[in-house]
């Protein structure tokens, strides 16, 4: 039983919304809890304020985007993890319904009240 429930971690679809201090926790857990398929999506760059609460973001980090490194550090923390980002918006257009409909599980990680309307 324990493998079979494993086995549906590891191949599930997991999609964080957001990849600040929230999504970076996130995208810990998961990757530790045995999650293997994750995408994640933030439009955001690192600023040297994020630095004290991001923990997968460091100095040389700054001006890059959170989704592209926040993969890149999850990766290196689990290579066996298959990662996707989008540097983009979640109002963009393409990721409406249908792209939803390719996760099993959909994670928030949003501090903008807009955008957290926007999606909910």
């Amino acid at each position: 039983m324990i493998q079979t429930f494993e086995k549906k971690i590891a191949e599930s679809k997991v999609f964080v919304i957001g990849a600040g201090g929230i999504g970076c926790e996130l995208l810990k857990n998961l990757v530790m809890s045995g999650f293997k398929n994750i995408t994640v999506i933030d439009l955001d760059t690192i600023e040297i304020s994020n630095l004290n609460r991001q923990f997968l973001f460091r100095k040389e980090h700054v001006g890059k985007s959170k989704a592209e490194i926040a993969s890149s550090v999850v990766k290196q923390m689990s290579p066996d993890v298959n990662i996707t980002f989008y540097h983009d918006s979640i109002m963009n257009e393409k990721f409406g319904v249908d792209f939803f409909r390719n996760f099993s599980l959909i994670m928030s990680a949003l501090d903008n009240r807009g955008l957290f309307n926007f999606v909910f």
